[in-house]
């Protein structure tokens, strides 16, 4: 099916114009200042934004919902108010204050990107694209966010929000990924060229409120006169997507010790890789095999010469790329032997340690099945 082009939509140049006062553009805005959400990092229609603040909420909002973020967001600003008190941050008090928002490089790109802005560009972020892009952690999308809303500058930011409306605006059926490519022409088409990150953030609310993967408020959204998904009665099955395949499972044994004051053996992941520098339960290696049995992963056990107890169950945990299912394996250690990698951790100050998802899962199992 081909992809249908920009003329062929029945959308009129003056409609698509890129001045915010009239067309398409102008309609938007209009809904913004009306409906736009309140959101911790989010300035009000026409004042002038804060990079930190723009750049901080667009990391933390990658591949994670709205609410999920708000609190991590005013606990960052909390502890670290501008750039340089985050580049002054150690590592490790990021990475534990980041625990539970995923997706782990991002905060470790988020500390080296902190560090570049204040030590090569005086604590102030870039305002060009060239210069936002050689910064770490940061992409196209990022990059033109940050452009358009911190400061002011016509830049596509191309979302999953943006992606639908643009496919449903235009009725444009080919299936993501393939048809990226001519979602942004159409994206880049209609972007302002004054109050281009009003704009901006009225086209994230129109796809996050309005125009959702769902049953679209169709009756709500002010381009609801010009959308050709939804004269052709299409709309819900837009945008079209490529079947994924099916994800692959990896499984492993963890080993859940402690010593004789309860304290839990953890150590930490290498920092290049996934979850890379964050804390872990010892497992054995993460595969794509039949699930482990304790008498042959005992190579791979922590500490020697413990009588390891299998507890029932499997703990179940999906990544990005492929699923994970977790055996448990607990075992006591008559004291907290000093074994070089092994860090020993009062129960009560688990939650200060920079702990993924899945572990957490791992420890809440273990202490369920009586470990």
């Amino acid at each position: 099916m081909a992809v249908r082009s920009l003329p062929k939509t029945g959308i009129k140049a003056d409609q698509a114009g890129a001045d915010q006062s009239g067309g398409l553009p102008g309609l938007l805005l209009d809904w913004y200042d009306r409906h736009a959400r309140v959101l911790p990092w989010r300035f009000a229609p026409g004042e002038v934004a804060d990079p930190y603040r723009v750049w901080l909420s667009e990391i933390m909002l990658q591949q994670t919902t709205v609410a999920t973020v708000g609190p991590y967001f005013q606990n960052f600003l909390d502890r670290w108010p501008s750039v340089t008190d985050l580049a002054a941050a150690d590592l490790d008090d990021v990475l534990r204050a980041w625990a539970g928002l995923g997706y782990y490089a991002r905060a470790r790109n988020l500390h080296k990107c902190a560090v570049a802005v204040a030590g090569q560009h005086g604590g102030r972020f870039p305002d060009t694209e060239e210069g936002l892009l050689s910064l770490p952690g940061i992409g196209a999308y990022t990059a033109a966010a940050i452009l358009a809303i911190a400061f002011d500058k016509p830049a596509t930011a191309m979302d999953g929000n943006v992606e639908r409306v643009m496919a449903r605006l235009h009725a444009v059926t080919d299936p993501l990924p393939g048809s990226k490519p001519i979602l942004r022409a159409h994206a880049a088409s209609l972007v302002p060229a004054r109050r281009s990150g009003d704009y901006t953030q009225a086209l994230f609310d129109l796809g996050a409120t309005i125009c959702t993967p769902r049953k679209p408020r169709c009756i709500l959204c002010p381009w609801t006169a010009f959308c050709e998904a939804r004269k052709q009665g299409i709309a819900d099955d837009l945008p079209a997507k490529t079947a994924k395949a099916a994800k692959p499972t990896r499984r492993a044994l963890a080993f859940v010790l402690t010593d004789a004051r309860g304290h839990v053996a953890l150590r930490r992941r290498p920092e290049k890789g996934l979850l890379g520098g964050m804390m872990e339960v010892p497992t054995t290696p993460w595969e794509a095999a039949p699930a482990p049995t304790l008498a042959v992963s005992r190579r791979h056990e922590p500490l020697s010469g413990i009588d390891w107890r299998p507890l029932p169950g499997i703990v179940r945990h999906t990544f990005t790329h492929f699923e994970f299912e977790i055996t448990v394996a607990a075992g006591r250690a008559a004291e907290a032997c000093g074994v070089p990698d092994l860090i020993w951790v009062a129960p009560d100050a688990l939650g200060d340690e920079a702990l993924p998802t899945v572990m957490l899962k791992i420890l809440r199992h273990a202490l369920a099945k009586g470990a």
